[in-house]
């Protein structure tokens, strides 16, 4: 069966893989998208796995102090190679991180760092916030745990390589 340029392009733009990726997966699905796709996405887990046992040892630390010196983050991004480490766009892309984790004021460095007293504090008002809205004594402590992850999610930084001071 002949491969088109066309269903190789549109595979690509689909799944975002390479061309030669997108031309062999179209040859062993003898042209059908869905079985490429599918194809593709058993490769990607094949390679994934392999990737699994390599190390990040390389990379660098970024920090990002804002106007004022009040408030800063230092983060450590890792990759694989130094090559990597060295290019312009990934020193940029952690820049941004340290950025970004500054920008989302996070209380604390990761969800374990969160003290047990401010959890129960937190757990209390949700629950009685539940109560007097009315809600079923059963489902108060269901309301209070959904609560409680969104308050991680805003507490918490999810890179938990990141460190935050405030002087």
């Amino acid at each position: 069966m002949e491969i088109t340029a066309e269903a190789v392009k549109k595979l690509r733009e689909k799944t975002g893989v390479g061309l030669m990726d997108c031309k062999e997966a179209l040859k062993q699905s003898k042209g059908d998208m869905e079985k490429a796709i599918e194809f593709l996405r058993e490769k990607g887990l094949a390679k994934l796995q392999k990737r699994m046992g390599k190390i990040a040892s390389e990379g660098i630390i970024a920090s990002y102090i804002h106007t004022g010196g009040k408030v800063g983050t230092i983060v450590e991004v890792n990759c694989e190679t130094d090559f990597v480490a060295n290019t312009k766009e990934f020193q940029e892309f952690a820049k941004d991180i340290a950025m970004q984790i500054t920008a989302s004021v996070p209380l604390y460095v990761k969800r374990e760092d969160v003290p047990a007293e401010a959890i129960e504090k937190e757990k209390n008002i949700y629950r009685k916030q539940a109560l007097e809205s009315g809600k079923p004594e059963k489902i108060v402590d269901k309301i209070a745990e959904g609560k409680l992850e969104k308050f991680y999610r805003r507490s918490a930084s999810s890179n938990s390589l990141s460190s935050r001071t405030r002087t």
